[in-house]
């Protein structure tokens, strides 16, 4: 089934104006000029992580692939174009042809990533790759800030599962990439529909405070949701009193009632408490969920909790305090001219401040111990050393305009989780560092 066809706010028709507007003029300059045609060589890279952070999480790649291949400039948008006077009519009838034929190598999705790592690499022409830059950095700044922000706190959760419901905190189309990104960095489910229906993330969802609110008493609302979703439901019980609140819902549901949640209070004393009142109902198996404004750090006091799963929205859907992940997107080599066969030469933007960067066309991969721990990201533009030949993380996702690398998210998210052991056991403290493994450049 086609999502569009359901006129679902999860697909667009094109992503040709998820740009900005200099990369059209410069597009127009260059064919002018006759420099469009020149083989060029763009990373994406970060030149820091975010305070405090010590790795970042690669996520979006999926969704790069979909906005490249429907990076497509139709009759209503060149009218759009036209009308606005943005680009020449010379340049209108090559973007009417434009379909991308360069090649793609990039970090997998879910892989982690440090200062400097060349997490996406785009080949082509100039005029070619040039237009993509806005919207891939778009969607990788975006997802890799959820994707860090989800993996810091499944670390923190250990073996508890942690459900994404922050669509209501956030812009409808971002809640939705967000609940994917959430997902790869460790998530188990999400309360976004959409999500679950583009990406098929499993989904959860029972009842809230207004549920309760709008019948004459709690025993009502219990017994209405009982009756309706079975007694695995899950039973909201801090609308009023939280201790009367559970005593009424196992009377309601029995011992068998699935789980209530504490969206409110002192979660860790809380807890607690619903806890020891659960067993002495008989309710042993009642499993407790914690929402509340939670993050990574809230996340972390609870361990000690009796607490079996957390709902986490805002803090989520922010990026706990980094919403994007400063990515940018260089050149880094062209050719001379747009002979074909044109060597490629380096090149870099100088600059006074901390945004130069390094040129050449580079490839990265990441050094490990005898432990099969990592110890240092290792970048360079010449011939890779036969001791990292085997431990290159770029891969191929896109040959000649045909996407490759398409895979099921349940595979990102594992790679995620395999990725994240094998970094120095100091990668998941929360207390402020350094990224956990160097960069070095050979």
């Amino acid at each position: 089934m086609n999502t569009a066809d359901l006129g679902l706010p999860v697909d667009v028709p094109s992503t040709a104006l998820f740009t900005d507007q200099y990369e059209l003029t410069m597009l127009q300059a260059a064919l002018k000029a006759g420099t469009g045609d020149r083989r060029s060589v763009f990373e994406v890279f970060t030149r820091r992580l975010p305070e405090g952070r010590r790795y970042g999480v690669v996520a979006g790649t999926g969704r790069v692939l979909d906005a490249v291949e429907n990076f497509r400039f139709d009759a209503g948008v060149l009218g759009f174009l036209r009308e606005r006077n943005i680009v020449d009519e010379t340049t209108l009838a090559w973007l009417a042809d434009y379909r991308f034929t360069g090649d793609i190598w990039g970090y997998p999705e879910g892989e982690v990533y440090f200062p400097g790592s060349p997490i996406l690499r785009v080949e082509g022409s100039f005029a070619e790759c040039v237009l993509l830059e806005t919207v891939i950095l778009s969607i990788l700044n975006h997802d890799s800030a959820i994707a860090a922000a989800a993996s810091r706190m499944s670390s923190a959760a250990g073996d508890r599962p942690l459900i994404e419901m922050g669509a209501r905190r956030t812009h409808e189309l971002a809640a939705v990439a967000a609940s994917r990104a959430a997902y790869v960095g460790g998530f188990a489910t999400t309360s976004d529909l959409a999500a679950g229906f583009r990406y098929g993330i499993p989904t959860v969802g029972t009842s809230a405070h207004a549920f309760t609110l709008l019948h004459d008493n709690e025993r009502d609302a219990f017994r209405a949701q009982v009756d309706s979703l079975g007694r695995g439901t899950t039973l909201l019980v801090d609308t009023y009193d939280v201790t009367e609140a559970v005593r009424m819902a196992v009377e309601v549901a029995g011992p068998e009632l699935g789980a209530v949640r504490i969206d409110s209070g002192d979660l860790l004393l809380v807890a607690h408490r619903v806890r020891q009142q659960l067993d002495d109902l008989g309710a042993t198996e009642t499993k407790i969920v914690v929402t509340s404004d939670l993050d990574e750090y809230a996340i972390a006091s609870l361990a000690a909790a009796p607490v079996d799963a957390y709902g986490v929205g805002t803090q989520l859907v922010t990026g706990s305090g980094h919403p994007t992940a400063s990515m940018v997107y260089k050149l880094v080599a062209r050719a001379h001219s747009a002979e074909p066969g044109a060597p490629l030469e380096p090149v870099a933007k100088k600059s006074l401040g901390a945004k130069s960067s390094m040129g050449g066309r580079k490839w990265a991969a990441r050094r490990e111990d005898a432990y099969g721990v990592a110890e240092a990201e290792v970048i360079g533009t010449g011939a890779v050393p036969d001791g990292l030949v085997e431990h290159q993380l770029q891969v191929e996702l896109v040959k000649g305009g045909e996407v490759l690398a398409r895979e099921p998210l349940d595979a990102v998210r594992d790679r995620h989780a395999a990725a994240r052991a094998r970094l120095p056991l100091s990668a998941t403290q929360l207390s402020r560092g350094e990224a956990v493994i160097p960069t070095e450049y050979v």
